[in-house]
């Protein structure tokens, strides 16, 4: 019998049946959600302690701290409890009700400041002062290669290496980033599309990073394209997904259609996969769906 941390990747795959107009071209929605902890950030967390652990950079004892806008913080905090481990997770003050009460469910302390930027500042101090382990998602590369070893090799198995473009939107970048490395090995004729949002916009769990905050993981020359996606779209599209195709997803994972389907509309031919981040539950208490 497997144990939860056995359930983590394998995700499905679904094909947009009403959303996408162009018969030549086919689009696919990764479903990340359908990963024990809700989410695509499974998948980099426990490669990030799961790693730590086999360098011997976290022992029994260890305390861990991490900044997160999210996702990354509920899949931290299953691990850790997995593995026994204490942990801080620092988050926006505007992350909804769900998230926090779920990373205390799994046993986390949850602190709440003004902004992401702020948390990752508190995040590093504490991890070089106070004899914490900071896991560090912006710059570690654990995060990228989970994406490299699992969700690319997914992805190919289950298109049957007919993939000719990847959309992700990108936040940390670890899921663009692993996959890119994955996909240009095998095909350097697959197209990588990053989304992030117009100016002003704000889709949770992506950024359009100050150039001071942009993730050190991060390498431009691994994206074909970057797509600019404003707030209004991403919710649109969010809600268009779960009344036309079932598919229940947050914001970005709005976002991250809503490019793959303008790509669609640009082509002859091609197979789009994208990645549908999480589920649509972790936002019930903003307006998303409202």
């Amino acid at each position: 019998m497997a144990g939860i941390i056995d359930l983590i990747g394998n995700t499905p795959m679904a094909e947009l049946q009403k959303l996408n107009i162009n018969p030549a071209v086919r689009v696919f929605a990764k479903l990340e959600g359908n990963n024990p902890g809700g989410s695509v950030k499974d998948r980099a967390s426990l490669n990030m302690i799961r790693s730590a652990i086999e360098r011997g950079d976290v022992v029994p004892g260890t305390k861990l701290v991490e900044a997160t806008s999210g996702n990354t913080g509920i899949a931290l905090a299953m691990i850790a409890s997995l593995y026994n481990l204490e942990i801080e997770l620092v988050m926006p003050a505007n992350s909804t009700r769900e998230r926090k009460v779920t990373m205390e469910a799994f046993g986390a302390k949850v602190t709440l400041l003004e902004s992401i930027e702020d948390c990752r500042d508190y995040a590093e101090e504490k991890g070089v002062s106070k004899g914490y382990f900071l896991l560090n998602q912006f710059a570690n590369p654990d995060n990228y290669l989970a994406h490299y070893k699992t969700t690319g090799p997914e992805i190919w198995r289950d298109t049957e290496g007919e993939i000719t473009h990847f959309v992700s939107s990108m936040g940390t970048t670890g899921t663009i980033m692993g996959c890119s490395r994955f996909f240009k090995e095998k095909n350097n004729d697959i197209q990588i599309i990053g989304c992030q949002p117009t100016e002003g916009s704000s889709i949770p769990g992506i950024r359009r990073w100050p150039e001071e905050y942009l993730p050190k993981i991060f390498d431009p020359l691994r994206v074909d394209r970057v797509m600019d996606i404003a707030q209004e779209e991403a919710t649109l599209m969010s809600r268009r997904m779960a009344k036309e195709e079932g598919l229940f997803a947050g914001m970005s994972s709005g976002g991250a259609c809503a490019a793959a389907l303008k790509l669609a509309s640009e082509l002859d031919k091609g197979t789009i996969v994208f990645i549908a981040c999480d589920r649509g539950d972790r936002y019930l208490s903003s307006d998303l769906f409202g």
